[in-house]
């Protein structure tokens, strides 16, 4: 966690606090600063996430990386073929 804090003032819908006040975990319920940054961290995990699918998704439709992919494949086909087990 960042060791410097900038305070922001924000208004939020009443309805929304008594929405994420009756969800929260008993730990963040009396604590907004926590909860706000809890909130903030998952957000920001699941856009970053989010990010990495849709690159993904590009690259596997990509030409030139699905010809190495099978490239790839066909040179470790002997290997798999091995009798062992995956594990």
């Amino acid at each position: 966690m960042a060791t410097h804090s900038i305070r922001r003032s924000i208004a939020l819908p009443k309805r929304l606090v008594d929405e994420v006040s009756s969800v929260a975990p008993p730990e963040l319920r009396a604590n907004w600063n926590r909860l706000v940054t809890v909130a903030l961290e998952e957000f920001a995990q699941n856009r970053r996430s989010k990010e990495f699918e849709l690159a993904m998704k590009k690259m596997a439709g990509d030409p030139a990386i699905r010809r190495e992919n099978d490239a790839i494949q066909r040179a470790f086909a002997r290997a798999e073929a091995d009798g062992l087990k995956d594990d």
